[in-house]
């Protein structure tokens, strides 16, 4: 008699978890340029370019030493640096580098990750001493499209960009076609890095 009322117990059991988990409903993602929502090849494609380490030392081969800073953002240096940039973004701090050598700075680094067309895209903004782009290399790549940007012949159009320039596309930055918010992400990536070392390395308030 207890055997088979455990066995009714464990049969609902059974019953009721499989019916929790048909009524479960599965994460999707609507594209709206192809119309369609993504297979789940294309939410999980990732891809690891580069580790912190090995961006590093291509954008400071020479340097003797890299130092991690935390920038960490009071209230008003964020309100500050979003009217700087037109946009408002939810970090309170960010990682740095400062490369020296002798006692002389050789150039700062900001790591970025900023929201592609769906999920965030990491990267380092390399900066020379007077607070000038001289390289940008993507880390970590997790959209289906636009892997391009990580390629020369286009992030090389971030090269001698400062905080005065706009860093938006049509007006100094050249699209790629299909990956729009992926070069929208990066572009707007890199002029927050670049406002990021005005206001904490070379004019410090």
């Amino acid at each position: 008699m207890l055997r088979r009322v455990l066995l009714t117990v464990l049969f609902f059991q059974f019953v009721f978890a499989a019916l929790g988990f048909a009524g479960e409903t599965p994460k999707r993602t609507w594209d709206p340029d192809l119309k369609r929502w993504l297979t789940e090849e294309e939410l999980g494609s990732i891809d690891v370019f580069l580790t912190e380490e090995q961006a590093l030392k291509i954008l400071f081969p020479k340097s003797q030493q890299v130092r991690t800073e935390e920038l960490k953002l009071t209230p008003e240096q964020k309100t500050r640096i979003q009217d700087r940039i037109g946009w408002k973004f939810p970090e309170e701090s960010f990682r740095a580098f400062k490369a020296e050598t002798n006692g002389n700075v050789d150039g700062y680094a900001v790591l970025q990750e900023t929201i592609g067309k769906h999920r965030p895209i990491t990267y380092l903004v390399g900066m020379t001493p007077d607070g000038k782009v001289f390289d940008v290399e993507i880390l970590v790549y997790r959209e289906s499209k636009g892997r391009e940007i990580r390629m020369k012949r286009f992030n090389a159009q971030y090269e001698g960009k400062t905080v005065e320039d706009p860093i938006r596309i049509n007006k100094d930055i050249i699209n790629i076609t299909g990956a729009t918010m992926s070069v929208r992400s990066v572009s707007a990536g890199v002029k927050r890095a670049l406002v990021l070392v005005d206001e904490f390395y070379l004019h410090r308030r």
